[in-house]
């Protein structure tokens, strides 16, 4: 062992000085409060933004393809179902599914209270696995019952609440066009996203109830909703399909279509920036304070080694492999309370927050691996490379007057 590291392991391990333990220990805390609460908010934001999204994609998909036109209502104009265009869509790697859809207006009246809402229209093809997560009451749309399942329908559990309506009532629901339209449904599920964007707009129904309503053709729909496995490469699948679609369709993303939810989770990387960057700076502050209680407190060993001809930097590495030792024991413990927190909020939801406000009833844990390493490989590179500044101070520590000192 070199001489730095020898001596810095007797005075960190068998110190027998009472006032820098005290000012290591609360050195070290901060360093595991400060590491401990960046792993649990950069788990809790990413969780956040997962959940939201993820609920915004079980229900509209990550695309959706429509009628080139002038037409920016839910209600789209009809074009004829392709198997050609839809093969040609799900020839791009990303996608994993292609399902018709339309999309019509309408106004519930029920128990005399009235809503105004937009149904949307699937068939049997339809991928019911987020919407099956979401139900509160009842079941999805049956299509083995070929006889009745025009006339089923779901709805949020918002708008249930609103109109006093549950599972198995039934609802008159008012298709403003020429002429008037109403039809008699029967509510068969309800289901609760914890979006109000999408609980206060949407119902789902069947699709051949608005083809119905429309007098289409045989074979028209109102677009195409279209799914894909990473989210990450939306951008690049939507330029993808883009390409392969007739000049009569158009697409647009997820994030085109509900624009305030995407920025609104995008501002919170803001709030992780700032987080990271006041957690960091309260370890850095808590190391340099110890760091130096600790030189000053060793002033006259300082003198010593001097005389005896060390040199300065042996003389700081001494202290800065101290606190890398200090800092690691707090990153140690930091790892400790982050990922222990987290983990036992995974398996319980024992947070819980208010569905209205957060659009989710319990506080959501998404941990990225590589997030914890860069956490802990940056926060012990910035206090070192911080701390070699208050180390200096050693240079400055005169033989003569440390030994007299003494």
């Amino acid at each position: 062992m070199n001489f730095a590291g020898f001596i810095s392991s007797r005075i960190t391990f068998k110190s027998k000085r009472t006032f820098s333990k005290l000012i290591v220990r609360i050195a070290i805390i901060g360093i595991m409060l400060g590491l401990g609460v960046m792993i649990l908010s950069l788990a809790v934001i990413k969780g956040f933004k997962q959940e939201i999204r993820e609920k915004v994609r079980g229900f509209a998909g990550d695309m959706q393809i429509v009628k080139l036109d002038n037409n920016a209502s839910y209600e789209r104009g009809a074009f004829v179902d392709s198997e050609e265009v839809v093969k040609n869509i799900r020839s791009v790697n990303n996608v994993v599914g292609v399902y018709p859809y339309a999309a019509k207006p309408g106004i519930i009246k029920a128990n005399n209270e009235i809503e105004g809402v937009v149904l949307k229209g699937v068939d049997k093809t339809y991928n019911w696995a987020y919407i099956k997560k979401a139900l509160v009451a009842g079941t999805i749309i049956q299509y083995s019952d070929t006889a009745q399942v025009q006339n089923q329908i779901m709805i949020s559990q918002l708008t249930a609440n609103r109109l006093k309506l549950k599972a198995g009532d039934d609802l008159m629901m008012y298709f403003v066009q020429e002429p008037l339209r109403k039809r008699k449904l029967k509510i068969v599920g309800v289901f609760s996203l914890g979006v109000d964007e999408v609980d206060k707009t949407f119902v789902i129904g069947d699709l051949a109830l608005i083809k119905r309503l429309n007098n289409w053709t045989k074979g028209e729909i109102g677009g195409y909703e279209v799914r894909i496995n990473n989210f990450d490469k939306l951008n690049a699948s939507a330029d993808a399909i883009d390409n392969k679609l007739p000049i009569t369709l158009k697409s647009s993303t997820v994030l085109e279509n509900y624009p305030t939810i995407f920025e609104w989770l995008g501002m919170l990387d803001v709030n992780t920036v700032v987080m990271l960057v006041l957690m960091t700076t309260v370890a850095v502050i808590n190391m340099i304070s110890a760091l130096l209680i600790m030189i000053l407190e060793r002033t006259a060993m300082i003198g010593i080694f001097k005389a005896m001809g060390a040199g300065n930097w042996a003389i700081q590495k001494i202290f800065l492999y101290n606190a890398t030792y200090l800092i690691g024991l707090g990153l140690l413990l930091g790892n400790a309370l982050g990922l222990g927190v987290g983990y036992f909020q995974q398996q319980t939801h024992f947070f819980k927050l208010g569905q209205a406000d957060y659009y989710m009833t319990f506080v959501p844990i998404k941990f990225v691996w590589m997030d914890v390493l860069l956490l802990n490989l940056g926060t012990l590179a910035v206090c070192l490379l911080v701390l070699i500044i208050p180390s200096m101070l050693v240079t400055r520590i005169s033989p003569v007057k440390a030994i007299r000192f003494k």
